[in-house]
């Protein structure tokens, strides 16, 4: 099942894409795609449901970030030993986490604005999974309970603040539009193995990324295990786990993202994304 939240920015309303890609509309069976709907007992519900008895939406219909009112947007730092070798830096003995914030996160459509005083933009196509359930102290084995889907980070960053500025990441990877998610949450049932799905990003038509999951260091149930032992995860949290080889800090020189650059990103399973990088404006 693939969930998705359409319509203008700030209004968006729950829906889900049928077999032939149909975007039928559920606001009449649930309020919103958030953590309060992410459960397993809504998405039985959902499934059992006949998408044709659900009213489409409007063709063209804009693709909002799949789910809402995110509260924890968590990502893992070099998690791919190909882009950790690109940047100098040696293979992590355990994850690195740092922050996005959850009003960085846009639609997967939606611009990428240049932030003020932005120097280095660089891009980061990366599979994040959606919790489901709360997970406290989870052991590995029983990860896969806890999520809700996976679906599409972009983890656009300013290499100019999160390196140079000095202090912690984040400085980098929160500003406005820093979190394209989407098009849609995928549920674990159409992905079966989240470590085996090719990944792929294109600038203005130019293949910059293309990788596998199956390089990721550390595993997705591998990596909600370990989350889980220092934080609580909470229904509706993003985690984004990291990214392949091909960023622009690794390129000899560095090609930096401008305004008018297309960003086209997508991975096996779980759809693709397109964003236009645009001025800072106010």
């Amino acid at each position: 099942m693939k969930l998705v939240r359409f319509g203008a920015a700030g209004r968006e309303k729950p829906g889900l894409v049928d077999a032939n890609g149909v975007v039928r509309d559920l606001a009449g069976i649930i309020p919103d795609v958030t953590g309060d709907t992410l459960g397993p007992d809504t998405l039985a519900r959902l499934r059992a449901l006949d998408p044709a008895t659900l009213p489409a939406a409007p063709a063209g219909v804009r693709l909002g970030a799949p789910v809402g009112r995110v509260w924890n947007f968590i990502a893992v730092g070099l998690n791919f030993s190909d882009h950790a070798a690109e940047t100098g830096s040696p293979i992590p003995s355990e994850p690195i986490l740092f922050n996005k914030l959850g009003n960085s996160i846009v639609g997967p459509g939606d611009d990428i604005m240049v932030p003020k005083g932005s120097l280095k933009l660089d891009y980061e196509v990366e599979i994040a999974f959606v919790i489901g359930t709360r997970a406290r102290y989870v052991d590995e084995a029983d990860a896969i309970r806890h999520i809700a889907g996976y679906t599409i980070c972009n983890d656009v960053s300013e290499r100019h603040f999160q390196v140079e500025r000095k202090g912690q990441w984040m400085k980098g990877k929160c500003f406005e539009t820093a979190g394209p998610i989407g098009p849609w949450i995928v549920t674990p049932d159409e992905i079966p193995d989240p470590g085996k799905l090719g990944m792929w990003l294109d600038v203005n038509g130019e293949r910059r990324q293309s990788g596998t999951t199956a390089n990721m260091i550390f595993s997705i149930p591998y990596l909600l295990s370990y989350i889980s032992q220092f934080m609580v995860l909470e229904p509706g949290d993003v985690v984004t786990t990291g990214t392949p080889a091909g960023v622009a800090l690794g390129m000899k020189p560095p090609v930096w993202l401008k305004p008018g650059d297309v960003v086209s990103l997508g991975i096996d399973g779980l759809g693709a994304q397109r964003q236009t990088v645009v001025p800072f404006r106010m």
